[in-house]
């Protein structure tokens, strides 16, 4: 094994993120703090080695002062000559570069995926409620923020602060060694050190937080244009999303210069204080010397340590700005990613077994936690096998039906059963597992036509991949296929979201994922609806064939694709107000005649539920 895979980056862990800035650090590195413990002691090995240069240094100038030329060499002499090469050859580099090994080879490498692998696996178990009400590309920035950010306070944590604390109390215990006096303005010095830090820190940490909040809404707002750039140019709308972009930056803006302000200010105090010690340490370790208690190795020593603090209190600050600027990101990350927006599975959930394929709604009720939409007191059996559509004007509540049928909700009132297994008591991949679905707006990733289709079943042969395709109309088309790459049919990438597809291509090759699923239950939410009729009567002979011997529920405002079905029933304002065979509905003269008359190219008016 190598030492890098010290830490598994990809450790799964069962519990949600904490909500708090502390639990949620300790929840986002579990699995990591054996080493980083590991590296920490490391760096705090070299940052007391800092003290111990200068006790070294001041050691040989009293030995050479105290000897002269002549007895500098002397045999009395030669263990502090010995010691300090040993030191400076040997000791001082292994330690530094194990601390150099253990964090950024072992330690920084994997915080970021080990990070961002649990922000995405909880974040993809996330209600749609969730990513309905944000924009996509804040949430994927806000992953890769919180998870760099929190890869960046691990690494300064122990490569700075670690180590300059380490410093500190090394320098401590060697002023001491030279006189308790020489501590006291070192102590002084640093109360109003860490003082600064107090005050300016906290305030660098809020302010990070809303420039990192600013930035995500700044990547959101361009994401979400460029992902609808074709409505944009169609409306001429260029100009109108350019001032949403600006207005975004101009708060981002604002945001940078509030905390480059702060910053700047805290830089430049920290670095006034950091010439005041060295002047404190020789100026108390000289009048030392001068009354006989010092030596001139231990004005050497502290003033090399000074020096070097001084030095450091530079380096620190800049690093504490970066630590706390960093700790303001994952706060703002948490805010966004630790919501607990989901549908869970039940504590003893099982996995659902379908048999026969009977769906039953028992006066299921939902209405989205308002008092109105949704559906009402829905009671519905659908039989093993039987083709039910389902019509009703737009937001009678077709699709809410649908989505409690898939869990994507979790009903109000009532349950629904499949071969009498409470859906909300199985777990929720097994139900989808069994559902195969084809909807109005048609999902596709940016990968190959044969990806795209082989996540119906991903371990499906080629052959099969192809016979599905074959037979959803698909196979001819995707042959022809050529992306900007020069991958070429089922290899050939079909552009984000599908884009460089017709809609009638996007929907066959939906179709052929459906087939390829070969689930027991298949719903068609307007799965026609993107084909012209002359495609739609290619594919019916398609679609037959892959209802064969399953429940079927079919969404459809082209009442033409529901005429073979089973059974239809049409809801209205979220209840069922009638239901039977297409011809029996038009004898009744209701609510599906009136759909039925009053058609314009097979689509209900918006004024049918009049």
């Amino acid at each position: 094994m190598r030492v890098a895979d010290l830490i598994h980056p990809f450790k799964s862990t069962e519990t949600p993120p904490p909500q708090t800035l502390g639990a949620f650090i300790r929840w986002s590195l579990s699995g990591a703090w054996p080493m980083i413990f590991v590296a920490a002691f490391f760096s705090a090995s070299a940052g007391a080695m800092e003290a111990g240069t200068a006790w070294i240094l001041g050691r040989v100038i009293d030995v050479a002062t105290q000897g002269g030329p002549e007895g500098f060499l002397s045999g009395s002499n030669l263990w502090v000559i010995l010691g300090g090469a040993a030191f400076f050859m040997l000791l001082r580099p292994v330690f530094f570069g194990m601390s150099a090994l253990s964090n950024n080879y072992v330690v920084m490498p994997n915080i970021t995926p080990l990070v961002l692998a649990k922000l995405n696996r909880w974040t993809l178990g996330q209600s749609v409620t969730y990513f309905d009400d944000d924009f996509a590309g804040r949430i994927a920035q806000k992953q890769m923020q919180t998870s760099n950010a929190m890869a960046s306070v691990v690494s300064e944590t122990i490569s700075a602060i670690v180590f300059a604390l380490a410093s500190l109390v090394g320098s401590l215990l060697l002023l001491g060694s030279i006189h308790p006096l020489v501590m006291m303005p070192f102590i002084g010095w640093l109360i109003v050190y860490f003082l600064l830090i107090r005050w300016y820190l906290p305030r660098i940490r809020l302010r990070s937080g809303a420039r990192a909040g600013a930035r995500a809404m700044v990547s959101g707002q361009v994401v979400d244009t460029i992902t609808n750039i074709k409505t944009v140019k169609l409306f001429a709308h260029s100009a109108f999303e350019d001032q949403a972009a600006r207005t975004a930056m101009v708060d981002l803006r604002e945001r940078s210069l509030e905390f480059g302000s702060l910053s700047a200010a805290f830089r430049f105090i920290l670095m006034v204080l950091a010439g005041v010690l060295p002047v404190l340490l020789m100026g108390a370790t000289l009048l030392l010397w001068r009354s006989d208690i010092a030596t001139a190795g231990d004005i050497v020593a502290a003033g090399a340590v000074s020096i070097r603090i001084s030095q450091m209190t530079g380096w620190v600050s800049f690093t504490l700005m970066g630590l706390y600027a960093n700790i303001g990101e994952v706060e703002n990350g948490m805010k966004t990613l630790a919501k607990r927006d989901r549908v869970e599975d039940a504590p003893a959930a099982k996995e659902l077994k379908v048999g026969q394929g009977q769906i039953a709604f028992d006066h299921v009720s939902f209405a989205y936690g308002r008092d109105i939409g949704g559906v009402s007191d829905v009671d519905l059996v659908i039989h093993p096998g039987e083709k039910l559509g389902i019509v009703g004007a737009s937001g009678a509540g077709k699709s809410t039906l649908v989505s409690l049928l898939l869990r994507l909700y979790d009903g109000e009132k009532g349950a629904i059963r499949i071969d009498g297994q409470d859906v909300s008591q199985v777990t929720q991949d097994s139900l989808r597992r069994q559902i195969g679905m084809v909807t109005q707006e048609t999902a596709m990733f940016n990968r190959s036509a044969r990806d795209n289709i082989l996540y119906g079943r991903p371990d499906a042969s080629e052959d099969q991949m192809i016979a599905a395709a074959k037979k959803a109309e698909a196979h001819e088309f995707i042959l022809s296929l050529q992306d900007a790459h020069g991958r070429t049919g089922y290899d050939a990438h079909l552009g984000e979201r599908g884009v460089k597809l017709s809609g009638g291509q996007r929907q066959r090759i939906a179709l052929a994922r459906a087939i390829l699923k070969d689930a027991p239950i298949l719903v068609l939410d307007e799965a026609t609806s993107a084909l012209d009729s002359e495609v739609e009567a290619s594919i019916q002979t398609a679609l037959h064939r892959v209802m064969e011997g399953k429940t079927v529920l079919a969404i459809a405002h082209r009442l033409s694709t529901l005429s073979e079905m089973d059974r239809i029933v049409v809801l209205d304002q979220g209840r069922i107000v009638e239901s039977g065979t297409h011809d029996a509905l038009l004898d009744q003269s209701g609510l599906y005649a009136r759909f039925w008359h009053r058609q314009s190219g097979g689509f209900i008016q918006a004024e049918a539920a009049e």
